[in-house]
């Protein structure tokens, strides 16, 4: 795992467009660089997402409950190889089919690790069959759990601090797909120790009592407060 902190990520504007590379390291240290990743959302037969608890010696967000899988593509490499690879690596999974169900733009501070999450995020849906076969890896993955995304998006709002800052939002692209491209694709969070996500793409707080806070490259204002899982 400590290996993968020498990888390259693609840097991006928050369009989307590629601006130069950097280590996964130096993008992830404070005060971070937006750059390209992805999250999978693996749903079965019933509508279930499955969930991965990070492993413990994860730098970032270690032992929260998170999405299927998460990564970040090479300079230039297509998302599905790059999905695909991390599926394979992290849970042991084989090859899916991949649908691109919207783009979440957030900025995520660990107070645990003084890491960064500043991420033009990729969320990919696959449907996979019920009894799909997974070994995942210990120092990727501590537990695995089947949950349905709506009741999901209620544990969150109840128990934020148990789930990666991202998890709500990308589960909400989950439900509100949007098509890539569109201008409501992208939302634009702040989440950190006491922040709560304000989503851009439809201009209300996750949580009530956000208040206007800090901006995007291009000037969008994104709010905070306290802490709340739900808008990445």
């Amino acid at each position: 795992m400590k290996s993968r902190e020498s990888h390259l990520v693609e840097l991006v504007d928050d369009n989307g467009r590629a601006l130069g590379e950097a280590t996964v390291s130096a993008a992830h240290q404070a005060p971070g660089r937006l750059h390209r990743a992805f999250s999978v959302l693996l749903v079965d037969p019933d509508g279930r997402v499955l969930l991965q608890r990070r492993a413990e010696v994860k730098t970032r967000f270690p032992l929260r409950w998170a999405n299927s899988c998460c990564g970040h593509p090479l300079p230039a490499e297509p998302l599905p190889e790059a999905a695909n690879r991390r599926l394979a690596e992290e849970l042991g999974a084989g090859p899916v089919s991949l649908t691109e169900v919207g783009v979440y733009l957030y900025y995520a501070e660990d107070p645990a690790t003084g890491r960064v999450e500043f991420e033009y995020d990729h969320v990919l849906r696959a449907d996979v069959p019920a009894d799909l076969t997974l070994a995942p890896d210990p120092d990727e993955v501590a537990e695995l759990r089947w949950v349905d995304p709506t009741r999901l998006m209620a544990e969150i709002d109840a128990d934020p601090r148990t789930y990666a800052p991202w998890l709500g939002g990308v589960v909400s692209r989950l439900l509100r797909p949007t098509p890539p491209g569109s201008a409501a694709a992208t939302g634009a969070t702040v989440a950190s120790a006491s922040a709560t996500v304000v989503d851009t793409a439809t201009g209300s707080d996750v949580a009530a009592g956000g208040t206007a806070g800090s901006t995007t490259l291009s000037g969008r204002r994104v709010g905070d407060a306290s802490e709340r899982s739900g808008g990445r």
